[in-house]
């Protein structure tokens, strides 16, 4: 690249012969002194080695010849000014090129070096010849850098030394020699000719946005060095980087040119810095919705705190996504547990919020709060040091008083609880390998529409997926796979939660689950568990299982259709009510549980896989479909397929409504359950009363509530074999138990019906 050739670029002085009225004898400023009737220059007309040159004596210390004309000096254009000198007679004074920066507004611009090396003048009538290269860059050759302030020069040459020496000087020349230094046709532009240092210290960020100024469709070379930059930055070209960069943690580097995880692994020098910067980039305005992480590898040694990476960032609500890579977790000490133990006192009154909270300072947001009647998975979700005060993601079930609870806070790979609100982030085919070191990933406080897709949480420490607050809203956890940390240990000796939810609307797709000690525990309402599978067995003979999916409230108006649930229990508490009592709420209702295959392996006789526990008196089910489910054992044989845990209380089988057990098969259980259910009555002798038994069919230990219907199969006799055409009627509820039914008939009676009986009231 010659700009002289390809711009026009008028750089070469006039001849000395042509009028010394342009030759300063000062700086080259106009209205300087010059040349011209000085009585100390003259012009020779025949030199033998020059022609046509200039002869000057040599009257001050600094002896100054400059060309008055503005030499342009441009970004990426380097200029070599060469002077040719002979010594006719007197004291041989030394040579050096130099010249005067000045920038657009015609003022001087100081602290340039605005000379070239000096030559001595060996002998007389010898040729010297004298040269210095001026130019933007900091390039090796470069005499005098002088970055992107001046926008033009004044150019000569100064004569030191003694005085009253002669010399004869050819006429100068200034010529384009950015050749030298850049590839004619090259399609990039150099940081370092924009006057970036690279020293680590000065501070490059102008010279990396004149460099992307120029650019102009080209892309942008980082030499190597260590260039820092003082604040944000937006790049809009291409860039590469053979040097790296360094910034304050709060300064956002946005390459929207090349915005991809290795362009910023290179830039920072380091994978773990290179993601967090780019992750941080990405909730900005880089042009760009989605971070590639181009399949690489990413070896991580602490949490990544978003807050931390972008400070100034509250909420947002753009849609992000961060995709096709890994993370491979390095253990080390800034994965351990912070936990802290302190006294609290709580009341129903105010039921998700702790007070006269001891050592509150050193209580984390995110902390799992544990202690007597805290019920599974509750977190700090806000600390008001002043106040003394926790806000809480759900409510105790233990009512009202002062305890010592324990808080502790697990650490994550991604933790986004620094954010006050997040929506539409989306993580997509990634692998997360938390190598039994670190938790995976801890959603806002507050949000909708987070979601994990076609990704791998492999060996979390506690915790796959954390939602301390509401921004597990319309959560979407789709064609994911997650495998604990505990594979070899026994069920109950388990730890780990794939994922827990506090919101409503959840998602769980085509998903895989592996050997957690609860697979979900979900609150809120609206949940679609769809095409899963999650099984958490273990290698012990007659071992007992624990829940795998968790209902934490009672009203949940959820699904739980076409999964594959393995050695783990569908339980149902509300062990986030603050006074689990029943009161004037929905009870446990709005469930359906279909076209699910359950399996259990050499489990206990007593295991099911479907139980409701409540936490307080009064409770009882209002709308529940199971049907159309197979449930099957290996290597065992269970005794039913659901239950009632009474660990606090049971369920008021007077008020059950809209049960519906229908269409399942069964294999391996000894008692089928079924309601309604069709009961086959053979009376032999004679009886105008005839007991009826449900047996244990009726789910959850239910009472005979209803008969839908009596239909006698052949003719009902007398004992005289005569027909008895009176109609029966029924009573409801008898026996101790209250799971018989009465048909009284209006004579003794022999014959077979078939009758439909119901533990609940059918709406």
């Amino acid at each position: 690249m010659n700009m002289a050739v390809t711009d026009g670029l008028a750089l070469m002085p006039p001849a000395f012969e042509a009028g010394l009225g342009v030759w300063s004898r000062e700086d080259g400023l106009p209205g300087s002194a010059t040349y011209l009737g000085s009585g100390t220059a003259a012009v020779v007309a025949a030199d033998p080695d020059f022609g046509s040159c200039l002869e000057l004596v040599k009257t001050l210390g600094t002896e100054k010849l400059r060309y008055m004309g503005q030499t342009p000096i441009l970004p990426g254009c380097y200029l070599r000014v060469t002077a040719r000198v002979k010594a006719m007679s007197g004291n041989r004074p030394n040579l050096r090129i130099a010249g005067y920066a000045v920038n657009a507004a015609g003022a001087h611009v100081g602290g340039l070096t605005e000379v070239g090396s000096t030559v001595t003048l060996s002998d007389y009538g010898r040729v010297t010849t004298v040269s210095a290269i001026v130019g933007t860059g900091a390039r090796g050759g470069v005499d005098m850098v002088w970055g992107t302030a001046p926008a033009y020069g004044h150019f000569g040459l100064d004569l030191i030394g003694l005085n009253g020496g002669v010399v004869r000087i050819d006429d100068i020349e200034i010529e384009d020699v950015t050749d030298a230094f850049l590839r004619t046709l090259m399609d990039w532009v150099d940081v370092r000719d924009y006057g970036a240092k690279g020293d680590g210290v000065t501070n490059d960020r102008a010279a990396f946005a004149a460099a992307d100024a120029a650019a102009n469709g080209r892309s942008i070379v980082v030499p190597a060095g260590k260039y820092y930059i003082g604040s944000s930055l937006t790049i809009t070209a291409p860039v590469r980087f053979a040097g790296t960069v360094t910034m304050p943690v709060s300064a956002r580097l946005i390459l929207q040119g090349s915005y991809d995880f290795p362009t910023y692994a290179a830039a920072f020098g380091n994978e773990l810095l290179g993601f967090k910067k780019a992750l941080q980039a990405l909730f900005a305005y880089t042009d760009h919705n989605t971070l590639d992480l181009k399949g690489r590898r990413i070896e991580v040694t602490e949490p990544i705190d978003v807050k931390t990476l972008a400070p100034d960032i509250t909420s947002f609500s753009n849609r992000r996504v961060l995709r096709n890579g890994q993370f491979n977790i390095i253990e080390g000490t800034a994965w351990n547990d912070t936990v802290v133990t302190s006294q609290a006192t709580y009341s129903t009154l105010n039921p998700k919020v702790l007070t006269n909270v001891a050592n509150i300072a050193n209580i984390p947001v995110g902390a799992r709060v544990t202690g007597t009647g805290v019920g599974r998975e509750v977190y700090v979700l806000a600390v008001d040091v002043g106040a003394g005060s926790l806000t809480l993601s759900q409510p105790f079930y233990g009512g009202s008083g002062t305890q010592v609870l324990t808080f502790t806070r697990h650490k994550y790979v991604l933790d986004f609880s620094g954010l006050a609100k997040l929506d539409r982030f989306n993580i997509d085919d990634v692998e997360f390998l938390c190598n039994g070191a670190a938790s995976c990933i801890m959603l806002p406080p507050s949000g909708e529409m987070f979601q994990i897709r076609d990704c791998y949480v492999v060996r979390p420490k506690d915790k796959g997926i954390t939602s301390i607050g509401r921004g597990c809203q319309d959560l979407l956890v789709d064609r994911c796979q997650f495998l604990s940390n505990e594979m070899t240990v026994a069920a109950p000796e388990r730890v780990s939660i794939a994922l827990n939810v506090n919101a409503n609307d959840v998602k769980i797709r085509e998903s895989r689950f592996v050997r957690f000690r609860h697979t979900m525990l979900l609150a809120g309402t609206g949940h679609l568990i769809v095409g899963s599978h999650w099984f958490q067995g273990d290698d012990t003979t007659l071992g007992p299982r624990l829940p795998g999916l968790v209902f934490c409230q009672p009203n949940v108006q959820s699904a739980v259709t076409g999964n594959y649930i393995d050695n783990s229990t569908i339980e149902w508490t509300n062990e986030y009510a603050p006074d689990p009592k029943f009161g004037t709420e929905y009870s446990f209702g709005g469930l359906t549980v279909t076209g699910n295959t359950f399996v259990c392996i050499r489990t206990t006789s007593w295991f099911t896989w479907f139980s409701v526990k409540p936490y307080g008196a009064g409770h009882f089910i209002h709308g529940l479909n199971v049907s159309g489910n197979v449930f099957r054992t290996v290597d065992c044989t269970i005794d039913r397929i659901e239950a009632v845990d009474t660990t606090f209380a049971t369920l008021d089988n007077e008020r059950m409504r809209n049960v519906r057990f229908s269409g399942n098969t069964f294999n391996g259980v000894n008692q089928l359950t079924a309601n309604p259910v069709m009961v086959e009555v053979n009376q032999a002798t004679a009886q105008s009363i005839w007991t009826v038994s449900a047996g244990a069919y009726l789910p959850f230990a239910g009472w005979a509530r209803n008969v839908e219907s009596v239909v006698s199969e052949g003719p009902i006799t007398n004992s005289a074999g005569a027909r008895v055409t009176g109609m029966p009627f029924v009573q409801v509820e008898q026996g101790s138990a209250r799971r018989n039914v009465t048909l009284n008939w209006p004579e003794p009676a022999i014959g077979r019906v078939q009758m439909v009986l119901r533990m609940d009231n059918p709406n």
